[in-house]
């Protein structure tokens, strides 16, 4: 039995090695293809180089522009370590660095964003209105918004977001969150403005949409649309007497050296949108898109938090230095808004199908 036994074990030891001989063997994974792992696949994603953001701030004050961008480079860093590679620049940082020195002025701004050659901005959105997306002017209508709540609701909703998106339907560029960059208007003037009716004939500077020469023109007075940088130039050469600025503007534009009193009705809101060139909106992932979408929305509304705080730090330093700030009675703002309520059926058609009905009962 024994001899029977080892033969037994003898057959069998020689079928396993010939089974093994036969068979495909495993082979271990080569070093560069270890990425296809879940580790090495991130580690990959992380040593990628990042994007590329040139942030070009092109309005004064700097400061105004600077803190959104700078919350907005915050959350990325916290939200996307090392996946975007930030540059925020003045024009003239941009001109020297890029441009040969040549001079880049913010008229130029969006024809950057049109040829990929800045990535993100913030830009009025009067001028958007005027350039790329005509509902943007609506934003300028007299009375608009009831209050911040109000306008918040908006801007943040779907009304907002199809107003920044529709930028890109004819542009590179793309619109991401409003800013306030001062919030509600306010009027710096050489006159005291009390009743409507002290607005008659007064030159005043607006900006260069029909609607807001248009709201000066229903009180009488006589609107200047020249740039709000100009403001001080033309009270000292008697071509106006003020015009619409904002309480973060008042001192660091200087325009408390040209203007002794603000006129305060908050008659319109002043607003900035965060834009960024499309094709290159396009190039990014959908997850990284949502983030910065995310970091946008969030820069902006802190953005809008400080512009209302600033408003009350300027007029306590108004009352410091001897500014007159003549609220307009509530009696007369209604008076105004009064005035002005046919421009909502002159400009209706100007906009999309029931957009400004919509803005106001949002």
């Amino acid at each position: 039995l024994k001899p029977c036994l080892l033969k037994l074990c003898q057959v069998l030891s020689d079928q396993l090695r010939s089974s093994r001989s036969n068979s495909p063997r495993l082979k271990p994974m080569p070093s560069h293809d270890r990425s296809r792992s879940p580790v090495g696949r991130s580690a990959n994603t992380r040593g990628k180089t990042p994007y590329k953001i040139r942030w070009v701030l092109a309005h004064e004050p700097i400061e105004l522009f600077l803190r959104a961008a700078k919350k907005f480079k915050e959350t990325m860093e916290r939200t996307a370590p090392g996946r975007l590679d930030f540059e925020v620049m003045t024009l003239s940082e941009y001109s020297a660095k890029y441009q040969g020195g040549r001079k880049v002025t913010k008229h130029d701004l969006l024809n950057l964003m049109e040829t990929g050659d800045i990535e993100m901005s913030q830009m009025y959105t009067s001028t958007l209105g005027r350039t790329h997306n005509r509902d943007m002017w609506a934003l300028d209508m007299p009375f608009l918004f009831r209050d911040h709540e109000h306008a918040k609701r908006v801007l943040e909703g779907d009304i907002g977001q199809k107003l920044l998106t529709d930028l890109n339907t004819k542009t590179n560029v793309h619109g991401l969150a409003f800013t306030y960059s001062g919030g509600y208007r306010m009027i710096p003037s050489t006159v005291e403005i009390k009743t409507l009716e002290d607005f008659d004939g007064v030159p005043l500077r607006c900006n260069k949409s029909p609607i807001a020469a248009e709201t000066f023109t229903a009180v009488g007075a006589k609107p200047v649309q020249i740039e709000l940088e100009e403001i001080n130039e033309a009270v000292e050469g008697g071509r106006i007497q003020g015009g619409e600025s904002t309480y973060a503007r008042f001192f660091s534009l200087k325009q408390n050296e040209c203007c002794s009193v603000i006129n305060d009705a908050e008659h319109s809101l002043f607003l900035t949108s965060i834009i960024i060139t499309k094709t290159f909106w396009d190039s990014l992932g959908q997850e990284l898109q949502e983030l910065i979408q995310a970091a946008a929305i969030d820069a902006a509304r802190n953005e809008r938090e400080e512009s209302v705080e600033d408003c009350e730090i300027v007029k306590a330093e108004c009352i410091k230095n001897k500014i007159i700030l003549s609220e307009l009675p509530a009696k007369e703002r209604s008076r105004w808004q009064a005035a002005t309520e046919y421009l909502y059926k002159k400009f209706e058609d100007m906009f999309s199908a029931g957009l400004l009905a919509n803005i106001r009962s949002a």
